[in-house]
């Protein structure tokens, strides 16, 4: 008779601290001089520094069927940066700055190797953002997931001063919206994307793709830039009223929830062409311009809402910090006739 353990139930201890003793020196990268004690620890301490009346911001996120596009390819060392740029870029919309990321890792078994690479793009996601991986947790589930099945998500805590705080009560008529450029799909819109791509079109992860320049899966599974560093320049020299996160809902769904009552967006589409592959989709899936405005972001990945004086001095600093901008449209009184807060305008070069 075998003996029961948790490990013939599908739970190998062994295996989770051999994880942990591989991504233990890559989670050490992402550190800030505020964090008390290391990994382990029951709980994640973050000593708060000097504020005169401190506002803290969080989020929560995943990154949605990206995953599945990862597991397929076996490649996992990115999706961590998809991870923590969903949360932390949540947060620099209020102004706030990151200050430390938890994540939680869910496996149908522990494969130490895989996991390391999981935790090393978060780690990776964490440097880029200047916060600090405080902790996490990774649990397996035999019998819930399959093997080779695992799913992300994270939760980011940031930091901004009451009288410094970043929202649609700042937005003023006139105002200038900036466009800072998305490297990708990011990491929204995967389920139509692969849809159109991989079931109704039947192409494959690893083959080449001329008019992007390499093969469709190495472009689905390019990261999520991060813009928290960026934008928190922007708001240290100019007058910034507010940022915009371009995630599910498309820019002009995100950008309606940062205006107030009264006031009206104006996106030129004319300003940008969108990158080949939301080209690549709407062509071989026959999607309307509609649609594909609602689901991804079409190259926009984060909006700056400035004051007209300051629109030279944001555009400057971005294209200085190698950040694809340009002057999207503007802020204006809303009409009678208007029934939406985003008004869409011109046409893109390739649509």
């Amino acid at each position: 008779m075998s003996e029961n353990t948790y490990a013939a139930a599908g739970v190998n201890i062994e295996e989770g601290d051999r994880a942990i003793e591989l991504f233990a020196p890559l989670a050490k990268r992402a550190t800030r001089p505020e964090v008390m004690g290391g990994l382990g620890g029951f709980a994640g301490l973050f000593k708060l520094g000097e504020y005169k009346e401190p506002i803290l911001a969080a989020g929560s996120d995943g990154v949605g069927t990206k995953l599945a596009v990862a597991q397929a390819m076996d490649n996992h060392d990115t999706i961590g940066i998809d991870l923590v740029a969903m949360c932390v870029d949540d947060l620099v919309v209020c102004g706030a700055e990151p200050l430390f990321l938890q994540d939680y890792i869910a496996v149908g078994k522990v494969v130490p190797e895989k996991v390391a690479q999981i935790v090393a793009g978060i780690a990776e996601g964490c440097v880029q953002a200047g916060c600090a991986l405080l902790g996490g947790e990774t649990a397996e589930h035999p019998g819930v997931m399959n093997e080779n099945d695992y799913d992300v998500s994270a939760t980011a805590v940031g930091v901004v001063e009451a009288d410094e705080l970043l929202g649609p009560d700042k937005v003023r008529d006139g105002d200038v919206l900036i466009a800072m450029g998305s490297s990708g799909l990011h990491s929204n819109g995967y389920s139509l994307a692969r849809h159109v791509l991989l079931e109704q079109a039947g192409l494959p992860l690893d083959g080449y793709i001329d008019d992007l320049g390499r093969t469709l899966g190495e472009e689905l599974l390019e990261p999520t830039r991060i813009y928290a560093k960026d934008c928190l320049a922007l708001v240290s020299e100019c007058d910034v009223a507010t940022f915009c996160h371009v995630t599910g809902g498309g820019l002009a769904g995100n950008l309606e929830r940062v205006l107030p009552e009264g006031l009206v967006a104006e996106v030129n589409r004319a300003s940008w062409t969108p990158a080949e592959i939301f080209r690549t989709i709407a062509s071989f899936g026959k999607v309307s311009l509609e649609e594909m405005e609602k689901t991804f972001n079409m190259g926009v990945g984060m909006i700056a809402i400035v004051s007209p004086e300051d629109r030279d001095r944001a555009l400057a600093m971005l294209t200085a910090r190698h950040v694809d901008a340009w002057e999207l449209g503007s802020i204006r009184t809303k009409k009678e006739d208007d029934t939406a807060g985003v008004v869409m305008q011109g046409e893109h070069s390739n649509f």
